[in-house]
This record gives structure tokens, sequence and C-alpha cells, in this order.
């Protein structure tokens, strides 16, 4: 975009980028006295790890709103004009964003894209990551690998398939399911923070949240090994804990939308062998998402005879909750997450360090 089009866009839409998730103050740019570094985020997730992580340093909106799926977003003016004036673009990566590449050009970015995912232990999409309970170990990248051993009853083997039209890429994008890997968003988010502002002062607050996520990975390990490892069966809305199954000894039972889109559609076929398998299991619960119609959630827990997680006892999947809800940070959504699911189980977490309430 030339120069004179992005003015042109700025001086229309400005007002518009106000709404946008997460301002934290105005917008910098000309005559503007914050000259802190200006950083979007794609994801509510990743706008909260930011915000933690540079403190008061730098600037952080979020191009989704509470609630909204990356899978869907459709970028409007206010999201073109932040990322017209952005000094860093911070994405998940890992083909979440299939939107990004256009509204990037459409805006005029011109700043340091941040890819939270390179070296992250990516899973594969796979046709069915369920099917017949078979999850291969088939990843990408080399950090924050897991113990073969303790993994070794639930391998994660994925084949590649477009999910009949929902074509999500090669790998499963929902990355943060697991706090070691958000812990890696952390710290590529520091860095990249730190080498485009060294005057910035984040040593303190950085490490500081690193500190909590990894309290945070603790206690989301020793509350679910309170429960046996067979009895820890799982059913959501869409393939988004893989991450979670992988690290954790979960394992996802089956989905109600079977892809890892949740713009997907569910054929009758899927729904009665999910309902057949969640009888035949004795799988407790049926839980929703935040950021999904539940539905066909409902549907499947009542033909099943199961209870039916949803509204406020819904999991964050895709994105946080409204701000100053239990599940409106990162850190809280995980949280709510698993004390859902170990309760579910019939178990209770731990107590919640301090650090993390």
């Amino acid at each position: 975009m030339r120069p004179t089009q992005t003015t042109a866009l700025l001086s229309t839409v400005g007002a518009a980028a106000l709404v946008l998730t997460g301002c934290a103050g105005p917008a910098n740019g000309a005559g503007s006295a914050d000259d802190r570094l200006e950083i979007v985020a794609t994801t509510t997730q990743l706008a909260d790890i930011a915000r933690e992580v540079v403190g008061d340093e730098a600037q952080v909106t979020s191009l989704l709103r509470p609630g909204a799926s990356a899978h869907s977003f459709d970028p409007g003016p206010a999201a073109l004009a932040a990322l017209a004036s952005a000094d860093l673009l911070v994405v998940n990566g890992a083909g979440l964003e299939g939107w990004l590449d256009s509204t990037v050009e459409a805006s005029g970015f011109a700043g340091t894209l941040v890819d939270t995912s390179e070296g992250i232990d990516l899973i594969v999409a796979g046709h069915d990551t369920h099917e017949g309970h078979d999850h291969g170990d088939e990843s990408h990248g080399d950090d924050h690998e897991h113990d073969d051993e303790a993994h070794a009853d639930h391998d994660h083997a994925h084949e590649p398939d477009d999910h009949a039209g929902h074509d999500h890429g090669e790998f499963d994008p929902h990355v943060w399911t697991d706090p070691a890997n958000a812990i890696a968003q952390a710290e590529a988010i520091r860095d990249a923070v730190t080498a485009a502002d060294p005057d910035a002062d984040i040593d303190a607050s950085a490490a500081a949240y690193l500190e909590r996520l990894a309290e945070l990975e603790s206690w989301m390990r020793a509350s679910i090994e309170q429960v046996p490892v067979e009895e820890r069966l799982v059913v959501t809305t869409h393939d988004t804990f893989g991450y979670l199954e992988r690290a954790f000894d979960v394992q996802v039972l089956g989905t109600v939308l079977p892809s890892l889109d949740d713009s997907a559609d569910a054929s009758a076929a899927h729904i009665d062998d999910l309902v057949a398998e969640i009888r035949a299991t004795g799988t407790p619960v049926v839980f929703s998402e935040n950021a999904i119609d539940p539905q066909l959630a409902a549907t499947i827990a009542r033909e099943a005879g199961v209870e039916l997680r949803q509204g406020e006892d819904a999991l964050a999947a895709d994105a946080l909750g409204p701000e100053g809800s239990p599940t409106g940070t990162y850190i809280g959504s995980q949280l709510h997450n698993t004390t859902a699911i170990v309760t579910a189980w019939g178990a209770e977490p731990l107590p919640v360090p301090g650090s993390l309430s």
C-alpha cells in the first residue's frame, strides 16, 4: 500500500481502531507523546501474554475480541489501522491465522512479524485425531519435547487431510493449551521486544510472568495426575486440546466437530459414533467451548445421557473470556479449564498457588 493510501486509511478509520480489544492508551504516531513500542497480537491469548511480558513498556492491542475465534476472523478497518502503525505483529502461527497474509498486505504493515510457534514441537494435523485412539507422535520441531516413556500410552500420529473443505494447514495450531508452549511464546515475545527496543525495561516483568507460567504447568500436572490415566477422558466441541492431551496424558475421546477448524460441520454418522463411544466408555461430560454455539454439543450430551458443561462452565478454548472474568487472562483460562476437566472426572484440583490467583 502506498503512503498516501495508508494516510487516507488512518484518517478514515483511526477512531475505529480504539474499539479493538486491549488498547492500552492513545495510538502512537505523529504528534503522540507515547513513544513506546506498538505491539499488535492476533489472538486474545497472545495479547494477554504480551501485556504480562512487557508491563508498561509497550502498548499492546489485540485484533480479536474476547470470545472470538481466530479461525473465522474477518479483519475490518480497525484491524488494518492498528497494523498500519504497529512496530511488532505477534502471531500464533502454525496455520491458525489463515487471513493474515492478505490483511498484512492490505494494511501496509512495515514492522516485524513475530511467529511464536517457531521452535514449538507441532502436532501434524490428522484426518481423524481420535479414531481408534491412535494418536501417534509425528511432530515438528525440536524444542519442548516431551518424555517418550511418560507418553507411551498416548502417541499422537496425525495424517494430513483437508477435513472435507476445512483445510487448516499442516499442523494443529492450538499450541497454547500446553503451558510449556505458552512459555515458548512468552520468550519469543520477550526476545522480539528486546531486539526492537533495547531500552525497554522488561526483564523483571518477563521473568516474573515466566515463573508464573512454570507454576501453572506444575499445578496443572499435579492436579491432573490425581486421576488415573485410563479415566482421563474428555469430549470437547472441536479439536482444540491436542497439545494438552499430549503433555498431560489426557485422552480426547472425540469432538463434536471433527476438525481443527471450529467452522466445520458434523455428519449424522459422526454424531451417532460419538454418542455410542461416550456411552461405551462412560465419559461423564461433554464440554462446550466459549467461542462456539453449544447447540450441537447439547444434542450429543442429551442423546448420550451425560452432563453438558456450557455457559460459564464452558472451556475457554480458542479465545479468552471478557476482561475481568475468570477466563479473561491466559492463566485464568487454564485454571478454569483444568478445574472444569478434573472435577468432571470426579476429583478436585490442588489449591491454586497464590501467585496464580
